[in-house]
C-alpha cells in the first residue's frame, strides 16, 4: 500500500491568530520498506504521524492510502480503516493497565470479530517471538518499560496492517533495549513486507532504516538518504 500527501495542509487556532503546521506539502511514501523521519523538535513531526494515521484531520489537501482519500470518509470509517490498515507505536506505550499482556496484544483481534481463543493464540504467538512467553500473563504495571514497548509493538502487529507508524518508539528505553527494539521493528517490517514509517531522534535508528527524510519549517520533507529495501 503506498501512502501519498499531496497539498497537505494542517492549522490550529491560537487565542485570535492561527499555526500552521504543515503548509502544502507534497510526498510520497514508498510502498513497502522503512521511513525514518527526523527533524527538530517542535517542527510538526507528530502532527504529520497523526494526520497519517488518519486521528486527526487535515486544513486542506489529501492524504491517500493507493486510491483511498482518509480525509474524506467520516469517522467510523477512518476507525474501520485504521484498524484494517494501520498499526500504531508510540513513545508511551498506552497499554491498558487493568489487562494482561496477552489481553492487551489480542484486543485488535477480538474487536475486529475473530473469537477469543483464536485471537489470544496468534497473540501468543506473536509474544513467543518477542521473548515475552514467561510474561503472558502480567499486568503492564509488572512488567519493565522494554518489555511494555514490545507488548505495544504486538499489539500494533498482530493484525498485520500493511503500514506501521511509530512515533519515537524508542524515546524512552536505555541503550540496549532500544537497539532490541529497533532489531525487533526491521525484522517484523521485513517479514510482513509493509511500510514502516519512524519518527526519531535516534541517529543509529534512522541510519538503520531505507529511506531517511528531514522535516523542514512548513513540514516540507526532504529525503537525505534513499536506497533499496533490504527485502527487495
Amino acid at each position: 500500500m503506498q501512502v501519498h500527501i499531496k497539498n497537505l495542509t494542517k492549522s490550529y487556532r491560537d487565542a485570535d491568530r492561527e499555526l500552521t503546521v504543515i503548509k502544502n506539502v507534497s510526498f510520497s511514501f514508498p510502498p513497502k520498506g522503512s521511513v525514518a523521519i527526523i527533524g527538530r523538535s517542535g517542527i510538526g513531526k507528530s502532527t504529520l504521524m497523526h494526520l497519517l494515521g488518519a486521528l486527526d484531520t487535515p486544513s486542506s489537501g489529501e492524504i491517500l492510502y493507493d486510491d483511498t482519500n482518509i480525509g474524506m470518509l467520516s469517522s467510523d470509517e477512518r476507525a474501520a480503516f485504521r484498524a484494517r490498515n494501520v498499526g500504531f507505536i508510540f513513545q508511551f506505550h498506552h497499554l491498558l493497565p487493568e489487562f494482561s499482556a496477552i489481553e492487551n496484544v489480542s484486543m485488535p483481534l477480538t474487536i475486529g470479530g475473530i473469537g477469543d481463543d483464536e485471537a489470544k493464540e496468534v497473540a501468543a504467538s506473536l509474544l513467543g517471538r518477542m521473548g515475552l512467553k514467561h510474561r503472558y500473563g502480567h499486568l503492564p504495571s509488572q512488567l519493565s518499560g522494554g518489555e511494555q514497548q514490545r507488548v505495544a509493538i504486538a499489539r500494533a502487529l498482530i493484525a498485520k496492517p500493511r503500514v506501521v507508524l511509530a512515533d519515537e518508539p524508542t524515546g524512552n528505553l536505555d541503550v540496549q533495549t532500544a537497539n532490541d527494539v529497533q532489531s525487533l521493528l526491521l525484522e517484523m517490517n521485513r517479514e510482513l513486507q509493509n511500510t514502516l514509517i519512524i519518527v526519531t531522534h535516534n541517529n543509529e535508528l534512522a541510519r538503520s532504516m531505507d529511506v531517511v527524510v528531514e522535516m523542514m519549517p512548513g513540514g516540507v520533507l526532504v529525503p537525505i538518504s534513499d536506497r533499496e529495501p533490504r527485502y527487495a
